[in-house]
């Protein structure tokens, strides 16, 4: 799969270890930031820069961190098509692939630790959408919204 990854400083380290852990994985992984650590950049450069990306079609998904996840979270949901969601457990992070057609992976960085996400990575990246019609119809009234802004 090909996948964006990208964090503030509050989330660089764990990046870095995930895009390894991605990587090794064989998936195809770019890093789309923070380069560097330093503490006054912000968590919507970086949740736009991933949005966008996957949005466009650059990538099939994207990990976003940050300190939290939640910045990063209401930051990447403001990207038409981007359905960003914040995940702390194995459930979540498969189930919103499945039922809502998840793209974006976001978790914080100062709430989980390394295990714990590498296994979030893992069920999202496996996870599938169902297609189902339920899951169809509540997809397709949650892009009715975003149309209307």
């Amino acid at each position: 799969m090909k996948l964006a990854l990208a964090s503030d400083h509050a989330g660089f380290e764990l990046k870095q270890h995930l895009l390894g852990v991605v990587k090794t994985a064989g998936h195809d992984a770019a890093d789309l930031g923070a380069l560097t650590v330093d503490p006054a950049d912000d968590y919507p450069d970086f949740a736009e820069t991933l949005g966008r990306a996957v949005a466009k079609g650059d990538f099939e998904r994207g990990i976003l961190i940050c300190g939290s996840g939640v910045g990063a979270a209401v930051a990447a949901n403001k990207i038409k098509g981007v359905r960003a969601g914040l995940c702390h457990d194995s459930y979540s992070a498969h189930q919103g692939v499945e039922h809502d057609d998840m793209n974006v992976l976001v978790f914080g960085s100062r709430v989980i630790g390394p295990a714990l996400a590498e296994d979030l990575v893992r069920v999202f990246l496996a996870a599938k959408f169902t297609g189902e019609p339920r899951h169809l119809r509540r997809l397709q009234k949650v892009k009715a919204i975003e149309a209307r802004g």
